[in-house]
């Protein structure tokens, strides 16, 4: 499967905005966008007013990268957003959201989307009591997500016993039994603010 293999700060940089994927490290003196906030390469510290078709791509590789895909998948998403009924936009961060990883991610299991992909790729995942390693496999409401009784051995699952974690009002996750549902479908309120959905279906439209 293609992923991408450079530097995660080094894509914050060139969206000139935290995407939050490092986890910890975002929130900390770490951070690349603190110490270096114009984008990478020569050119960076341009101030070079953005056109249109500029604006539409920034917010659409800002959103693709944020959640940690390539191109192909990604346009994926927003073909079955168009497809279905409602706001095309709204749509494809619905599905977006409902992503396991992404699911694992907001329930405070992984510290990033990157590290939720690995913990469900290495079967530590399971939903509705049954195994699930693909990241993209779109969960439902009521559906039942919980770590493997197998794995809450796992030193990183362990520091998360008896945590407390703020989550979306859209799912729960017990950090004493690692068990968590998902409790309704998300609604854009409950989606990131920065995001201008608006911007990536025109891009996708022309």
């Amino acid at each position: 499967m293609a992923k991408y293999t450079g530097a995660d700060c080094r894509q914050c940089r060139r969206e000139g905005q935290k995407l939050f994927l490092k986890g910890e490290r975002c929130t900390s003196k770490k951070c690349a966008i603190e110490r270096r906030p114009s984008a990478p390469g020569q050119h960076g510290t341009g101030r070079k007013k953005p056109s249109e078709y500029q604006i539409q791509l920034r917010e659409k590789q800002k959103v693709k990268r944020m959640y940690g895909m390539l191109e192909k998948q990604f346009h994926g998403y927003y073909v079955e957003a168009a497809r279905r009924k409602g706001i095309t936009g709204e749509n494809m961060l619905f599905l977006l959201e409902k992503r396991l990883d992404n699911v694992v991610y907001r329930m405070g299991i992984g510290s990033s989307r990157a590290e939720s992909r690995q913990i469900v790729n290495h079967g530590h995942i399971e939903v509705n009591g049954k195994s699930v390693d693909i990241p993209s496999y779109q969960t439902k409401v009521g559906d039942v997500i919980s770590i493997r009784a197998n794995r809450r051995d796992n030193k990183m699952f362990k520091e998360l016993k008896g945590a407390k974690i703020v989550m979306p009002k859209w799912v729960n996750f017990d950090t004493n039994s690692f068990v968590g549902k998902i409790i309704e479908a998300p609604e854009r309120a409950d989606i990131d603010a920065r995001i201008n959905e608006q911007l990536i279906v025109e891009h996708y439209s022309k």
